[in-house]
């Protein structure tokens, strides 16, 4: 289990010559760090006397950034079962999970980009482009792995899906970074 163990040994056989963990359990890692970064700047947010008339916004957003992030977590580890089991269908479903987790994720930024502690903006525009990278990296592994599908109607509800979520995915992370980038400047 690699959540359990040190970063470096993960990374380490990331790039090594092995068949797993590869893009997709990176991708299940990028979710990972874009929602840490969400609990963070909740975190730097909840308590602080300037943010308590949206203390409690920023609690349900930590709440459920703290779920998503847990299962990103089991998800590193799941990618890299599935694709040693060479399931058909788990090397489906953990990218697809990955894909529908970012977008949960992503979700979450909008509110936190006005109600979060300002001194964190970056970090919540940081947070948008790795749920966009985890996403994008999920979706290749989605669309590889729909040529296995046999029924025409699942591979277009799918691909219809993903579509849709990158679409909007990316208009939450230009919108978090512009907002990010006024912010800075001033």
């Amino acid at each position: 289990m690699y959540i359990e163990g040190p970063v470096k040994k993960y990374l380490e056989d990331l790039g090594a010559k092995l068949p797993a963990p590869g893009g997709g359990s990176a991708a299940a890692l990028l979710g990972a760090l874009g929602t840490s970064l969400i609990n963070m700047v909740c975190n730097f947010t909840i308590g602080k006397e300037k943010y308590k008339p949206v203390e409690e916004e920023v609690i349900t957003i930590l709440e459920n950034s703290m779920l998503l992030n847990q299962r990103f977590q089991e998800l590193i580890d799941l990618d890299v079962e599935a694709f040693k089991s060479r399931d058909a269908q788990k090397s489906l479903e953990v990218p697809l999970e990955i894909c529908r987790l970012s977008i949960k994720a992503a979700e979450l930024l909008p509110a936190l980009m006005e109600k979060g502690n300002v001194n964190l903006i970056s970090d919540v525009a940081c947070a948008g482009e790795s749920l966009l990278a985890g996403f994008s990296c999920a979706r290749i592994n989605v669309e590889i792995n729909l040529k296995n599908v046999s029924e025409m109607r699942i591979k277009t509800d799918i691909t219809q899906e993903l579509i849709r979520n990158d679409t909007r995915l990316r208009e939450i992370r230009d919108e978090v970074s512009q907002y990010a980038s006024k912010t800075i400047r001033g």
